[in-house]
């Protein structure tokens, strides 16, 4: 059974944790470190990027379809990428999402991207974790719709292999929301246990093992905090600091974006992930006023779908 209302928070939190780690790219002459330990917040507004952009786009394919038909989504995030591509996009995909608008077969885009190997950067996985919760239910399904959605863009395994650990973490999160949430190597483990072996997988089961005192700077130092924009750089990260934070969303995003790096989208993955969870009622409201609004047409109403077809 799917779970619009979870995939509908985490989608929330992943905005909130892109607008927010977005926020945090601050000028070179400011002292950032200093600005973070006094928890000052940066002025707004808070925009989102292109994380939220292809996140909004998967959400609203989930609710028209409920499932990846890969063939319609990759035409979708293109077609997103025409109406407004001034978000952020990483270089690559740039050129990936303006062939395949332009009619070329995204399959044969994707898989030809870096001499043949496909793109291993982290795009696939920033926007995948309310598709997580939306399959919360089955673990298995997951992880193959993460692969699929995955692959539109992103044709290395290493990409892959990182959405389907964001996917599978933040189906975990969902489902164990009324459940007080297992111990953070525990989770890591488990999500591993759900991965293809390779980078992603290594680096997970690292992050599993350092003990309860290892301090974000150190995580970030020896897992990667996404410098490099990969899916092995960035994703074992995000999700180290996402659960050791299950039930705290301002404390999950305030801690992940002190790991710096690509820190929009490390705090968009660490954002869904814990909003299945939690939902994001415990947002502050200067956050919520700081916060650029999500598009009308990304929404789901609750109250609505609820209703019988027709009233």
């Amino acid at each position: 059974m799917s779970s619009p209302r979870h995939a509908h928070a985490s989608l929330d939190g992943l905005v909130t944790g892109d607008a927010f780690g977005d926020s945090w790219f601050t000028s070179s002459d400011e002292p950032a470190e200093e600005l973070w330990a006094a928890r000052e917040l940066r002025p707004a507004p808070w925009l989102w990027t292109d994380d939220s952009a292809m996140a909004f786009v998967l959400f609203a394919h989930l609710v028209a379809h409920g499932e990846v038909r890969p063939d319609a989504l990759a035409r979708e995030f293109a077609a997103e990428y025409e109406r407004e591509p001034g978000r952020k996009y990483g270089p690559s995909m740039h050129g990936v999402l303006r062939r395949i608008g332009e009619g070329e077969d995204w399959q044969t885009v994707t898989t030809g991207q870096f001499g043949g190997q496909g793109s291993y950067g982290n795009g696939a996985a920033m926007r995948v974790a309310p598709l997580g919760a939306w399959f919360r239910d089955d673990v298995a399904t997951t992880a193959e719709q993460a692969r699929l959605s995955a692959l539109t863009t992103h044709a290395h395994p290493e990409a892959v292999a990182g959405a389907v650990a964001v996917a599978v973490a933040a189906a975990l999160a969902a489902a164990g929301a009324d459940q007080q949430a297992v111990p953070r190597a525990e989770f890591l483990r488990e999500v591993a246990s759900h991965v293809p072996d390779g980078d992603v997988r290594s680096r997970l089961l690292v992050a599993a093992g350092f003990s309860e005192r290892t301090s974000v700077r150190h995580a970030a130092s020896v897992l990667g905090s996404g410098t490099l924009i990969s899916a092995p750089d960035t994703v074992p990260f995000a999700l180290w600091s996402a659960a050791g934070h299950l039930d705290d969303l301002p404390e999950a995003l305030w801690q992940t974006v002190a790991g710096w790096g690509d820190r929009d989208t490390t705090c968009a993955i660490a954002g869904g992930v814990v909003a299945a969870r939690t939902g994001t009622g415990g947002i502050p409201a200067s956050w919520r006023e700081a916060l650029e609004a999500i598009p009308v047409w990304s929404r789901w109403d609750a109250d609505a779908a609820a209703r019988p077809a027709g009233v």
